[in-house]
């Protein structure tokens, strides 16, 4: 049965909110870094941010995932607005991931594979025959679509303040679109989970 257990499994291998909280923390570093004392300043600080959680993790015996995956992400983010000498670019690579998960997640239902139970699937070793119980398969395409419109909301919402030249506004929108908008998406495919795991259950599947 689909239950509590996968559901924190997912969460767990996300990074729980710890690890995103970690996530957060070059971001919110940055930018009144930048707005204060300049560019490299900013650079430094953030990417000694990603450094200190890192170590952290490290002598604290914690996954080290999230700190890892959040250490190349900050140090791409780095690089690219040390390249281009302008610190707005800081933000674009998360810009343009936003775009490349919406276009995922959304291309995942149209081709009858949606991405949260394919996922669902992988991360708890079961096979797909989920994909042939309609409600279901119905219960993963709703929380895809979901996870469509937060990363469309994303990208446009973030690209505009970037090509408008909005830098602290970007920066507060990275933020409060980040962690705390996750909690929302998680416990909705928490329940989305909960309810398959029960569909298929009585459908003996």
């Amino acid at each position: 049965m689909l239950g509590t257990d996968d559901a924190q499994s997912l969460f767990a291998r996300a990074g729980g909110i710890r690890g995103l909280v970690s996530t957060a923390l070059p971001v919110a570093t940055f930018a009144p870094t930048s707005a204060l004392f300049g560019l490299v300043p900013a650079i430094v600080a953030a990417v000694t941010a990603a450094a200190a959680i890192f170590a952290w993790r490290l002598l604290s015996g914690e996954s080290l995932r999230p700190a890892v995956l959040g250490f190349a992400a900050v140090a791409l983010c780095a690089g690219v607005a040390w390249f281009t000498g302008r610190s707005k670019d800081f933000y674009l690579p998360g810009i343009w991931m936003y775009l490349g998960l919406a276009v995922v997640f959304t291309l995942s239902v149209l081709i009858r594979r949606p991405v949260v139970g394919v996922m669902w699937a992988w991360f708890t070793g079961r096979d797909g025959s989920w994909r042939h119980v309609r409600r279901v398969r119905r219960i993963f395409d709703g929380a895809t679509l979901m996870m469509a419109a937060v990363s469309w909301t994303r990208f446009l919402v973030q690209y505009h303040l970037y090509d408008a030249d909005r830098e602290g506004l970007l920066a507060v929108a990275r933020l409060a679109m980040g962690w705390p908008v996750f909690v929302v998406t998680t416990t909705v495919i928490y329940f989305a989970i909960r309810a398959a795991g029960r569909t298929m259950t009585v459908s003996g599947t």
